[in-house]
């Protein structure tokens, strides 16, 4: 049975097995899209220091937020995989799985023997994921990178930010979770071709190439103009008026995309006179003349406060929305209508409200069953349950510091 007491309903990956040996954000993004999708995912993390996301402030009771975001449904095993004895625990954990991810520097993968024509081998029927900075080709590809390296890279900083102002950098990790989804998309794809073929393949995605996706509309617009594009702050270089204006207290977000909604914006604002101006009369004319009716919103505007507005832009069909801070977030009605904050019990945390994956199924469950591990939390129970160890061969294994089974103390407590 379910939760609501319905049928019991069933997990889309539920009868595949993932082994994933990447550590920091995008490695494991595309692992957890696969576990809340209902996959067995391994996570085989180095003994003594785990996942370097461990060590990522802030901390919740010792433990990563960063860590705690995107590693809940996995299994912590810690195996120290540069050790003859902990590759061939991995080769055998390998030869039953059906997926296995790394994001390992260029080559290193070859190096620890975990190679993707090695483990072709060993498992023909194995979808291989290789998720990198800069891609498998190229100058650049043994480069190591990260998320605001690659918004850099990619041209998203120069088009971020306000106009005149310095470049920065997105505010969230879109492009290590941007290319994590593109990866968990490939690796779908595969498993779906696995069915009729019998073969797995490989799948890569980068941070480079997910960047330049992510520019496309720019590219295109430089080629059509030869222009560079201008940083537009909240602003949309296609549309007008479309920004976050300053209110009597708070900033309200407007996007107005076509003739009609400027209409009603005119209206509601008891400008309807803007309608008959040329240079206001479409959309065309108010991307150039963006500025001076930026000046006459802003002066309406601050007469009221962000609420008063948001209600009468709203009644009347105007898009809008107030810049919303991140801890109202937390009680937000809508968020709790649409279920994204979902309670799961931590072994050390208690109750943890995570964010689910932003996406549901209608005949199959979607979602987060089990909390981020401790430090190899599961290393015992998948060592005997799927490769037959005995206690006393795997108390040998900890002797020599090959394995690592659960810690007493978080990986935070153990850096103090």
């Amino acid at each position: 049975m379910d939760e609501e007491g319905g049928e019991a309903v069933g997990k889309p990956l539920q009868d595949v097995t993932v082994v994933d040996v990447t550590a920091n954000i995008a490695g494991p993004s595309v692992t957890m899209i696969l576990g809340d999708l209902g996959a067995e995912v391994i996570k085989v993390e180095r003994p003594g220091r785990g996942d370097d996301a461990r060590g990522m402030g802030p901390h919740i009771g010792g433990e990563s937020c960063y860590f705690l975001n995107i590693n809940r449904n996995k299994k912590s095993v810690a195996i120290d995989i540069r050790t003859p004895q902990g590759r061939d625990l991995m080769y055998r954990l390998i030869e039953q799985a059906d997926v296995f991810v790394e994001n390992f520097r260029y080559g290193k993968a070859e190096q620890l023997g975990f190679g993707y024509e090695r483990l072709k081998q060993l498992n023909p029927s194995l979808v291989y994921c290789t998720i990198s900075a800069y891609g498998q080709a190229g100058p650049e590809r043994e480069k190591p990178g990260y998320d605001g390296l690659l918004q850099a890279r990619t041209g998203i900083m120069t088009v971020t930010g306000a106009p005149g102002g310095p470049s920065v950098r997105a505010g969230v990790s879109i492009l290590d979770q941007g290319s994590a989804l593109w990866a968990a998309v490939g690796v779908l794809a595969a498993l779906y071709e696995r069915r009729s073929t019998g073969k797995g393949q490989r799948v890569t995605a980068s941070l480079f190439e997910t960047g330049l996706s992510w520019v496309g509309y720019h590219l295109l617009a430089y080629l059509a103009t030869g222009q560079e594009p201008e940083k537009m702050g909240a602003g949309h270089a296609a549309f007008a008026p479309y920004d976050a204006y300053p209110t009597a207290d708070e900033e309200l977000l407007i996007g107005i995309s076509n003739d009609n909604l400027f209409a009603k914006l005119a209206a509601a604002l008891g400008k309807e006179e803007w309608l008959a101006d040329e240079r206001y009369a479409t959309n065309l004319s108010r991307v150039r003349h963006r500025k001076e009716l930026d000046r006459e919103i802003i002066r309406i505007l601050q007469t009221r406060t962000s609420a008063e507005w948001l209600e009468r832009l709203s009644a009347a069909g105007v898009p809008c929305s107030r810049v919303t801070r991140i801890g109202s977030l937390l009680d937000d009605p809508q968020v709790e209508a649409v279920g994204m904050l979902q309670e799961v019990e931590h072994p050390t945390l208690g109750n943890v409200r995570l964010p689910r994956l932003p996406v549901q199924l209608s005949e199959s469950a979607v979602g987060i069953t089990s909390s981020p591990p401790l430090l190899g939390q599961h290393t015992e129970e998948v060592l005997a349950e799927r490769l037959g160890l005995t206690q006393e061969q795997m108390e040998r294994l900890k002797e020599q510091r090959i394995i690592q089974t659960q810690p007493e103390t978080s990986m935070a407590q153990q850096q103090k």
